[in-house]
């Protein structure tokens, strides 16, 4: 049971697709290799970490089973004496060119707030703590950069990489809600095909419009699974009480909703 989870896990990973192609905002996305999944047998990943960091896993695992890249260093902190500046998610070679590429990996899970008019503000965490913006920026303006200070040329050199020959790139996945009841979000230079739901607030959902209905509310290494039925389904009620504990700590959940045709529908409930 543990392992099918994983495999759900890494495939709900792959098939999410990037955030934005090509090159926006002067950043590069990574185009992720073809990976053979039938032959992929995915290593245990602690349960007891951050979402964030479980995709680190992930990412790290696919990548060692392509054959168009190997992994040079993961997780490299930069230190300044004791502090801490920061930390390398990866650094991979190409191996038909050899030519090492610095990767920032980020996974996300954005509502799509449409009051506001520009789509690169519009994004934001379910719990309103998380902007795409600021994230973005961060990437650019400190990521990439701490390669390039003192401590990182010296901490790449020790490793024998020359930092003037790294090009930078992001592999920033996203899942993302629209408002309930609409029917399209207009979110361009943004990826269309990363929209995989929608959000509303808990005094929509305690409407009558989902008492038939049937729920499951994941755990947060579901969330990047794709819905599936092999799950405890609970009734509305009982959802509703489990959500209404979440509201009290400000805790917006991700829901599976199985609609009566038995489509499912991936929702996030928020406390705002």
């Amino acid at each position: 049971m543990l392992e099918e989870q994983l495999q759900r896990q890494c495939i709900g990973f792959l098939k999410t697709p990037p955030l934005w192609q090509n090159k926006q905002f002067n950043i590069t996305q990574f185009v992720f290799p073809k990976i053979n999944v039938e032959s992929f047998i995915p290593k245990p990943i602690p349960n007891n970490i951050r979402l964030g960091h479980q995709m680190e896993y992930v990412f790290r695992q696919l990548i060692e089973h392509s054959e168009a890249y190997r992994i040079l260093l993961y997780n490299l902190p930069i230190k300044d004496g004791k502090r801490t500046m920061g930390e390398i998610d990866f650094i991979l070679e190409k191996i038909d060119s050899q030519e090492p590429i610095h990767i920032e990996l980020t996974y996300k899970f954005y509502i799509i707030n449409t009051k506001i008019s520009e789509p690169v503000h519009q994004l934001m965490g379910p719990n309103k703590r998380d902007m795409f913006f600021t994230k973005m920026e961060k990437i650019k303006n400190e990521q990439f950069g701490l390669l390039h200070s003192p401590q990182g040329i010296q901490a790449l050199y020790d490793k024998g990489i020359d930092h003037a020959k790294i090009n930078h790139q992001v592999c920033y996945k996203a899942q993302l809600f629209m408002p309930y009841g609409t029917e399209t979000a207009h979110i361009r230079p943004l990826e269309k095909d990363c929209i995989t739901g929608y959000w509303l607030k808990f005094d929509d959902f305690d409407s009558r419009e989902f008492k038939g209905l049937q729920f499951y509310i994941p755990f947060k290494s579901e969330w990047v699974v794709i819905p599936h039925g092999q799950v405890l389904w609970k009734s509305h009620f009982e959802t509703l009480l489990e959500i209404n504990l979440r509201m009290l700590k400000e805790n917006a959940p991700m829901v599976w909703m199985k609609k009566e045709n038995g489509e499912i529908e991936k929702i996030f409930v928020v406390w705002w």
